[in-house]
């Protein structure tokens, strides 16, 4: 792309002398493309000289630039190449972009010879027009670590079936407080390891994390089958959530930091999908306790499998390259991009890496440092939508789900969570196939649309008389199209977008705080919720979660930034010069 010419003179871009150019040892590449300026169409060669992986991006070696007179020259933007000469002759016209024009003399065809510096900035480097396709892949490695989110939805469900069983067994069928923390003490145990494990993951890396992990998580889950008293019992559970606040902040971590940029979307809405899975998994799991009520231990000693694959897997993963960047082991991440995506895309990513760091060289942030002017706006949002997600109504509407369906006749437990279950899977598969074309702004603000409409809808099945003959299938139809609209953003947008946003001095930390809240405030509506029921009624409480949902709609539309389709780099570039 040429942005204008100059008679006579260099762009800002070069800084140009006289001296003649030196002839190195270095080896040589060609580039090949076109510059097109005042009608006149040239083809132009550059030969880019030097390691395209040195550090020194921002000061490459001279660069030689040829040409002849009354023809434009432009400083080429090449993709972690340092210019080492540029050469023009008539050709055909292939891609290539352009900057910093200059003019020859205008008396003579022949060819001047002048030493230029240039200076690489990366926010003009046209990232699709360089971009090398990739002959690795990331899906086995972003398989291993949604074994993470699969545990985080089992731990979660599988109480529900199995507490009437486990409560006789254990001797606490006629004590609600202490089934009430069986329950809670998971909630608690992931609200502590949702803010140790951001710390955890900045200190060991992303996949030592993982395997520390799935020592809670297997402890627990064993603690858990083989109680025989409920002391070990809320133990257990303790350690289970634990784990899966961990595995809750780091599952989207690490998935965003190894994908490709093109499926990143896509790829991170596979987490919100797996964890349904698991909590499918925990329902169909609890299948055969009617006929058999020691079954439950069986339930519990089942997540102890995925536990040790997870840790197995993660073993032989590659490491996030951009943590490994930010450690200063830049041969380490070489190699774990090479695994990820090719030897082709090495120079890429590594010019990314190195562009985004330029001009800085900051530790990792301390917990204070997110509070400060510089990054509370973006953890505001992050914290803002975590809690937006919980305080609309969605473990409300599941814990309703069986009662309003014996309203419209469907007498089953089961059925009733399983087509709950089926429509949160169903919607957040559509909106994996969605992420990346639509953009995750946009699903928000419809996925919170929708809520609002399914809670309003909810809400006037229950007290408008007008709609009484209908209230069971409408209350029905309200709680599906809640989930669906739910599972299309709400569900898997949040812990996708936040690892984007956040600048990498930041990202493990903020991410954790930000699930924090997400179980702080899950906690607290557990705990509240049915006393506020009995006190307000469903109705007006469906009608609060509507009202809630409608104002995160406008918050989404003034704070929230489109991330589709750009590099962590880019983003983080484009908060920061924002800022």
């Amino acid at each position: 792309m040429t942005r204008g010419c100059q008679h006579g003179n260099f762009s800002p871009r070069l800084d140009a002398s006289a001296s003649q150019t030196q002839r190195t040892g270095a080896s040589v590449k060609m580039i090949r493309c076109a510059v097109k300026c005042g009608g006149q169409q040239q083809h132009v060669v550059v030969a880019a000289r030097g390691d395209r992986r040195s550090p020194a991006i921002a000061a490459p070696p001279p660069a030689t630039v040829r040409m002849p007179g009354r023809v434009l020259c432009c400083g080429m933007r090449s993709r972690g190449a340092d210019l080492a000469g540029v050469e023009m002759a008539p050709g055909p016209q292939p891609q290539g972009g352009v900057s910093g024009l200059f003019r020859g003399p205008r008396s003579s065809p022949r060819y001047s010879r002048v030493r230029a510096t240039v200076t690489v900035d990366p926010e003009d480097i046209p990232l699709e027009k360089v971009q090398a396709k990739s002959s690795g892949s990331v899906l086995p490695y972003v398989g291993v670590a949604c074994l993470g989110a699969i545990l985080f939805g089992y731990h979660l469900g599988v109480v529900n079936g199995a507490l009437e069983y486990l409560a006789k067994d254990l001797g606490i069928a006629e004590n609600a407080v202490l089934q009430g923390w069986v329950v809670s003490t998971t909630l608690a145990g992931a609200t502590a390891g949702s803010f140790t494990g951001g710390a955890l993951a900045d200190k060991f890396g992303r996949t030592r994390t993982f395997i520390l992990d799935a020592i809670p998580l297997a402890v627990g889950a064993f603690l858990s089958a083989t109680a025989h008293d409920v002391r070990t019992m809320i133990i257990g559970r303790l350690l289970a959530g634990i784990g899966i606040g961990i595995s809750s902040a780091l599952v989207p971590l690490y998935i965003s930091e190894i994908s490709p940029t093109e499926i990143r979307g896509a790829l991170g809405s596979v987490n919100q999908l797996f964890i349904c899975i698991g909590i499918l998994a925990a329902l169909v799991a609890g299948l055969p306790l009617a006929g058999n009520p020691a079954w439950w231990r069986t339930m519990f000693g089942i997540s102890i499998v995925p536990s040790i694959l997870l840790a197995l897997g993660m073993a032989v993963s590659p490491e996030s390259p951009r943590w490994l960047f930010q450690q200063g082991k830049l041969s380490q991440a070489e190699t774990a991009i090479k695994k990820l995506y090719g030897r082709e895309k090495v120079a890429e990513v590594m010019y990314d890496l190195k562009a985004a760091s330029q001009g800085s060289s900051e530790p990792d942030a301390g917990w204070l440092d997110l509070f400060s002017k510089r990054y509370w706006k973006v953890v505001s949002v992050g914290a803002a939508m975590f809690l937006f997600q919980q305080l609309a109504g969605i473990n409300a509407v599941v814990y309703y789900s069986t009662s309003v369906f014996r309203s419209a006749g469907i007498a089953s437990d089961v059925a009733a969570s399983a087509l709950v279950g089926a429509a949160n899977v169903f919607g957040t598969m559509i909106a994996s196939s969605l992420m990346d074309k639509q953009g995750r702004k946009s699903l928000l603000i419809t996925s919170f649309s929708g809520m609002a409409a399914s809670m309003l809808l909810l809400s006037l099945s229950f007290t408008w008389k007008a709609l009484a003959p209908y209230s069971g299938p409408l209350a029905v139809a309200g709680t599906v199209l809640y989930v669906l609209s739910f599972a299309l953003g709400a569900g898997p947008v949040p812990a996708l977008l936040l690892p984007e946003i956040f600048a990498s001095r930041i990202r493990a930390k903020a991410v954790a705080l930000s699930l924090g809240m997400h179980w702080v405030s899950n906690f607290f509506i557990g705990l509240y919720f049915l006393s506020v029921v009995n006190k307000f009624g469903i109705s007006t409480v469906y009608l609060g979660f509507a009202s809630v949902c409608a104002l995160a709609v406008v918050y989404i539309a003034g704070n929230v930034v489109e991330t589709k389709g750009r590099s962590l780099e880019e983003i983080e570039r484009a908060l920061s010069s924002a800022s």
